[in-house]
């Protein structure tokens, strides 16, 4: 219902189509609430999904397509899903949460030149490295903002070598009304996300960065020589280095 009203309420939003057409079985409002119901429970898999619903929730749906049939209406509601997929999240509680979680990852779009050549993203696609792996690969890198909760607040698609200061903050520039009326908010980042500079523009937008790694530790932690046992932990010779356990006297053999 609340999709149906939203694609109600601003006639922009409904994809164009010839006056002179058969009536589609499958609407819109249907479309998309497949999609999202999809992520909801977590079905990646999509025949999966349209299978559940025909077993389970098919009341909902009077009319549901094959595979091929659906997979085809999602590519072309792809700008569709684009513009209901912002005020659909927008009304969930975790949308207001006042902490984000911002990190990259790389999209590898091939490994044989073959197949880099014959894609559609051939001349998008570069190098980059990636640390988590210890490697190179070329493609692009997906950088993402989502709550503690694991909602998306806003992504990008940049190319491999792209760095993550700058793609956020070019994020940021580019929607202003993510951070107006968020007074406060706290943004948590990996050990990339440092430099005086760009600290500076992220308090002027009002956001205070949590950073992890060497560079978000604080001057006694960098200095301690030997690692803080966390709480708790219950420490022996075994988790000392460069000690030897002594050996303890066998107990004497009391057999029957």
């Amino acid at each position: 219902m609340k999709t149906d009203d939203l694609l109600k309420a601003p006639p922009h939003l409904v994809p164009w189509r010839p006056a002179v057409r058969p009536v589609p079985q499958l609407t819109d409002a249907e479309l998309v609430t497949l999609a999202m119901m999809q992520a909801m429970p977590g079905f990646t898999s999509e025949a999966r999904w349209l299978r559940h619903v025909r077993g389970h929730l098919r009341y909902l749906v009077p009319y549901l397509p094959r595979q091929s049939g659906c997979n085809k209406h999602l590519r072309k509601a792809a700008a569709l899903l684009r513009r209901v997929t912002r005020p659909l999240a927008a009304d969930g509680p975790a949308w207001s949460d006042d902490v984000w979680i911002v990190d990259s990852t790389p999209v590898e779009c091939g490994r044989s030149r073959e197949t880099v050549e014959r894609s559609d993203l051939a001349g998008w696609a570069e190098y980059g490295y990636c640390a988590s792996h210890s490697r190179f690969f070329l493609g692009l890198r997906l950088h993402l903002v989502c709550t503690v909760q694991g909602l998306p607040v806003a992504f990008v698609l940049t190319g491999a070598k792209a760095g993550e200061r700058e793609t956020l903050l070019d994020l940021l520039a580019a929607e202003p009304h993510l951070v107006a009326g968020r007074p406060g908010q706290t943004l948590i980042g990996d050990k990339n996300c440092f430099g005086r500079g760009f600290e500076r523009e992220l308090a002027q937008l009002d956001i205070r960065l949590l950073r992890s790694g060497p560079q978000g530790r604080t001057a006694a932690a960098r200095r301690s020589p030997v690692p803080t046992i966390a709480a708790g932990h219950r420490a022996g010779q075994r988790d000392l280095p460069g000690t030897a356990r002594p050996r303890t006297a066998p107990r004497p053999h009391t057999g029957a």
